[in-house]
């Protein structure tokens, strides 16, 4: 009878195989690069996540856990449990791009109305982005939203501000998204330089009255035209020496309203180098997800260069840098197809 052979198997170092001759997780390296797909801030390393968990048996899983003390905590009762703050953290990044599609797909009058909403049910308010959303839109964009709004909530935008929204805010606010602005680019030169000197005094002679409680102030910012405000800017920078926006920089409401108005990129680029900053809080996150897929074909290649400009990384660099997996190459497919436009 012939002597059968023996197969003999290669193991690499640090890699074992079960019974099947499948690679099962012991080197410090798998559990690391688990952490690190557990650890976001941006979204979660699916396809590592998925290589290295179907490897693992429940040794290996007790390892990973006992080694994780900033995920897992130790059971009085002798068990490894899920550190609650760290589980509902994980849980979000891998709905992160899960949101991102549903607000690729609907319909951007629905999901500025969604945003409306939003913005004044989170705690803090989000001011911000309501003047965002006003702004930023052209008038018939954000009056889509208004008649979305409606047929949601069962009621208008401009009365859901003006309850949720007290003083100087909701005369801004409820101004703001009331307005219907003509969107040509024809200004009538006669009101410029008089508007113009209504702002410096208000701003730069005018002590004793709070700049947000100027009526011109507001009537100006809340009824004029975009390229009517850029003609005054520009009238304002040549007159006082310095930007409107500027010298607003105490008052972050007019200081947004402006920007939104006359420079989308610049404040855009503020809000994404805000997301993808190093400690950011859940709010700022999800604006790296609202602004890239808001604005992927109205401006982005504006807003990327805007980004380079003034951060000195090129905006997809960055979200490679910051963000994981899925969610990661779809925002970065987005900006690539803005940038193309």
């Amino acid at each position: 009878m012939a002597e059968s052979k023996k197969t003999t198997i290669l193991v690499p170092r640090g890699k074992k195989l079960n019974k099947e001759g499948k690679k099962i997780m012991t080197s410090p390296e798998e559990f690391d690069a688990l952490r690190k797909a557990f650890s976001g801030p941006h979204g979660v390393e699916e396809k590592s996540m998925l290589g290295i968990l179907v490897k693992c048996n429940p040794a290996h899983l007790t390892t990973f856990r006992k080694k994780s003390p900033y995920i897992f905590t130790e059971d009085e009762c002798g068990f490894e449990r899920w550190d609650l703050f760290h589980m509902k953290f994980l849980e979000n990044e891998i709905l992160r791009f899960q949101r991102a599609v549903i607000q690729w797909t609907m319909h951007p009058w629905e999901r500025d109305a969604l945003l409306v909403r939003k913005s004044l049910e989170e705690k803090p308010p989000l001011y911000n982005l309501l003047i965002e959303l006003a702004c930023t839109r052209t008038s018939d964009e954000f009056l889509g939203a208004r008649k979305a709004f409606k047929c949601l909530y069962n009621e208008s935008v401009e009365e859901f501000v003006a309850v949720q929204v007290e003083g100087f805010q909701r005369r801004l606010l409820v101004a703001l998204v009331s307005t219907y602005r003509y969107e040509g680019k024809r200004v009538n030169e006669a009101p410029v330089k008089s508007e113009c000197q209504k702002l410096g005094k208000a701003i730069k002679t005018d002590k004793k009255n709070k700049i947000e409680e100027d009526d011109e102030v507001l009537r100006i910012l809340t009824t004029r035209s975009k390229h009517h405000l850029k003609t005054v800017l520009k009238c304002y920078k040549e007159a006082y020496g310095s930007n409107l926006e500027e010298d607003l920089d105490d008052i972050q409401l007019l200081r947004d309203t402006v920007n939104c108005l006359c420079a989308p990129p610049i404040y855009f680029s503020q809000i994404l180098d805000t997301a993808m900053s190093i400690c950011p809080n859940e709010q700022e996150k999800e604006a790296l997800t609202r602004v890239i897929v808001t604005r992927t074909d109205v401006d982005m290649k504006d807003i990327a260069e805007e980004f380079n400009r003034k951060y000195g990384a090129p905006l997809i660099e960055k979200i490679e840098a910051v963000a994981l997996g899925n969610y990661r190459d779809f925002l970065v497919t987005l900006v690539k197809r803005g940038m193309a436009n």
